[in-house]
């Protein structure tokens, strides 16, 4: 059914009156007095109840759309997750055999017993992108990537550890993805198996040349600082990780933040255009999804259906089980905290509630998308203004917290 145009502060869009709480967790993301602009999708048994934007895609004014894509950074990993799964779910791919069985390259540096397993649940020991290439730019070549990753050794045993592959995890899932898919681009097949199916207009990795005028700006602090700045502040904080790898260490700590800037920060990051039509329009997996709200939400609403949406299944039941099982808790080698990692996703972080069924994937500038089965609820966030961590911040927390809520009482 549909529900009244919603219209508060910078807002557009529809909204169930159940999920006002949700309305009021995004008024405080857009910001009042400065650019930036954001929008959330929320699917509840289904139905779409929330479908809500605001704010500004660039620094000009120009007004977010219902149809403005916004660089979403790691939330593409569960964008990229869920395409593995159809290709598991076929039976192409099987959860527990090595890599090499179908990418035959990889096994080399000892990596012959390491399992799609290891992969999707980040205890592979190939996180450090460092270690690989010599700058950044490298990243925009896919041939070079998946080059550097069958070449290299890992940190650690396979399976006897975890560390978040904050950027090397996209290549290695997606070019998995393509050796059993024909040798599609990874763009085209988020197209034909995610995008297509669904009738999502928004879900890209990889923007083609007609829809880049759709995307908002990334708009953070120091984004657009001069080189020589940027460089000087990425060493500032190499020289301060090591203060604090000392500093842990006298207290009994293991955490070493050498490897989550190996893993996050290779050389020549801060050099890269992040705005730029070159680095939209190639795909980074773990990295330059450029997604709505909307259609995020909708993939995720699928999940949250147990695999089917309007008619459409993407995974059978057992699929979507399978996928949201925990396969390893404690503080990893690069994130400090227990991201109870998934096959693909991790935990769902929501203020004030709780989803231990829940799953999905949160992003460095404060997007995420996630599914939580157990009350058949999906939500998603896009956002183009500040930085947060990594792996999200309080933003997606707190709409999802909202979002909780309402379904919640809706269901008492």
């Amino acid at each position: 059914m549909g529900y009244p145009e919603f219209t508060m502060h910078v807002f557009h869009g529809t909204l169930h009156p159940d999920f006002a709480g949700v309305a009021r967790s995004l008024r405080r993301i857009v910001p009042r007095n400065a650019p930036g602009g954001a929008a959330v999708c929320v699917y509840h048994k289904g139905e779409k109840v929330v479908d809500i934007w605001g704010g500004t895609r660039d620094a000009a004014g120009s007004p977010w759309q219902e149809d403005t894509l916004s660089l979403s950074f790691s939330t593409t990993k569960g964008v990229a997750s869920t395409l593995l799964h159809i290709y598991l779910d076929r039976g192409l791919l099987e959860i527990d055999a090595p890599v090499a069985r179908y990418w035959p390259e990889f096994a080399a540096s000892g990596k012959q017993g390491l399992t799609v397993r290891h992969l999707l649940c980040h205890e592979g020991g190939l996180f450090a992108i460092a270690d690989m290439i010599d700058h950044a730019r490298e990243m925009l070549d896919w041939d070079t990537m998946v080059a550097r990753l069958a070449a290299a050794k890992p940190r650690h045993i396979p399976g006897q550890a975890h560390g978040y592959h904050g950027l090397t995890y996209g290549w290695l899932v997606g070019e998995l993805v393509r050796r059993v898919a024909g040798g599609k681009s990874f763009s085209e097949l988020i197209a034909a198996e995610l995008a297509g199916p669904l009738g999502l207009g928004g879900l890209y990795c990889g923007v083609p040349p007609e829809q880049q005028g759709r995307c908002a700006r990334l708009m953070a602090p120091g984004l657009d600082a001069p080189p020589e700045d940027a460089r000087r502040r990425t060493e500032k904080i190499h020289r301060g990780a090591e203060r604090w790898r000392r500093r842990l260490a006298r207290l009994g700590f293991e955490y070493d933040p050498a490897d989550t800037l190996a893993a996050l920060v290779p050389s020549g990051m801060e050099e890269l255009d992040w705005n730029g039509e070159a680095f939209r329009a190639v795909s980074i997996p773990a990295a330059n999804g450029m997604f709505t709200a909307r259609s995020l939400a909708r993939l995720y609403a699928c999940l949250a259906g147990g695999g089917a949406l309007d008619g459409v299944r993407l995974l059978s039941e057992q699929a979507v089980l399978h996928a949201a099982q925990p396969q390893n808790q404690g503080a990893g080698r690069v994130i400090p905290i227990s991201m109870r990692w998934r096959l693909g996703y991790h935990r769902v972080f929501a203020v004030g509630a709780r989803a231990p069924r829940g799953f999905g994937h949160f992003g460095f500038g404060g997007s995420g998308g996630w599914a939580d089965p157990s009350r058949q609820l999906a939500v998603a966030l896009t956002v183009n203004s500040g930085v947060g961590t990594p792996f999200g911040d309080t933003r997606i927390a707190r709409i999802g917290g909202a979002a909780i809520r309402a379904v919640d009482k809706r269901q008492t």
